[in-house]
């Protein structure tokens, strides 16, 4: 069945897009949510405008994106975190981490825009990739640092403390 969309809809179409869907999709999702017309020459003629306004906000979207991306290609965001003295984290390096520390630097960035295969978990120098669209791509570098605790401080003060006594 040939619909007209009134929406931008992903991985279908564009609004304004007249694109052949199953029948059933059409009258039991598409029609009544109000996301698609039946394709006919009238309804494609009253969305003509508003396709062509959609079309420009998508292109220049797509070029804010493009800068976006230029930018922080090739960044570095280094964190601290909590490790033991085999480098393995308490916890674990996340998406809003990331993303909050390149926000901090400047990039206009995302969280849900960093892609991390899972959690970073050791301390050391981490690839991570960037999806800003599907062919809109950038990389950075994170670099994980373990992080003082208050007690070893304490402790490596005195320990300092006795050597200077003896």
């Amino acid at each position: 069945m040939k619909v007209l969309l009134c929406e931008d809809i992903r991985k279908l179409g564009w609004l304004g897009d007249v694109v052949d869907v199953a029948e059933g999709y059409a009258r039991n999702y598409l029609l009544p949510q109000g996301l698609a017309k039946v394709a006919s020459e009238g309804n494609i003629r009253a969305i003509a405008q508003e396709k062509s306004q959609r079309a420009e906000q998508r292109l220049k979207e797509r070029k804010r994106l493009e800068v976006a991306a230029e930018a922080v290609n090739g960044a570095e965001a280094v964190l601290a975190a909590k490790a033991n003295e085999h480098g393995v984290l308490f916890g674990s390096i996340n998406e809003k981490m990331i993303g909050a520390n390149l926000r901090e630097q400047g990039f206009e960035v995302a969280d849900d825009v960093v892609k991390l295969p899972e959690h970073i978990k050791q301390v050391g120098t981490h690839e991570v990739a960037l999806k800003f669209a599907d062919d809109v791509r950038a990389t950075v570098n994170v670099v994980v640092v373990p992080e003082k605790v208050e007690g070893e401080e304490a402790s490596e003060q005195e320990g300092e403390e006795k050597k200077d006594e003896e």
